[in-house]
């Protein structure tokens, strides 16, 4: 099952030394919820992945304001990790498409790493300062993570995951 692992620049840096991230661990997935929330839309696959991405994306805001030495660019790792390992977090209070898998994410099971670009920093820094704000309901919160959100990560293979890193 392919899920998105919402990261930090940190957290890249722990999966290339040790090469594996130890689970259980939080991702996004197309789950029953997130289908339910996108009810609406044709129900393209593509779309839906892209949704899960996005709400991972979100969650790295949320781990990079628990991280002071993590760039602030919001990181996500698209892995695919066995379907029986995956159960979807069932609470009103998480975001639609949260999961959580027990499976160990091996740097040979990511199929590709997304990472914010320079130009995302300045609005990554301040949605990181709010985001937990904007969680609780802030407009004016949920402008300056929305800001954030506009910027589109930047994709990398497996193998470009060092050479972005040197480059922060």
């Amino acid at each position: 099952m392919r899920v998105y692992l919402p990261a930090t620049t940190t957290v890249l840096e722990g999966l290339l030394d040790q090469g594996r991230l130890t689970g259980p661990l939080t991702v996004f997935t197309v789950t029953p919820q997130l289908r339910s929330f996108y009810e609406l839309s044709d129900g393209d696959e593509e779309e839906l992945e892209y949704a899960a991405l996005i709400a991972a994306a979100r969650a790295s805001l949320r781990l990079i304001d628990n991280d002071p030495a993590a760039a602030r660019r919001r990181v996500v790792l698209a892995a695919d990790v066995p379907d029986d390992s995956v159960t979807p977090i069932e609470d009103d209070a998480a975001d639609a498409g949260a999961a959580r898998t027990t499976a160990d994410v091996a740097l040979a099971d990511v199929a590709s790493a997304h990472i914010d670009v320079a130009e995302a920093e300045e609005d990554v820094r301040a949605a990181v300062n709010v985001v937990l704000e904007a969680d609780l309901g802030s407009e004016d919160a949920q402008f300056r993570v929305d800001q954030a959100e506009g910027h589109e990560l930047a994709w990398y293979a497996t193998q470009e995951i060092g050479p972005a890193l040197d480059l922060l």
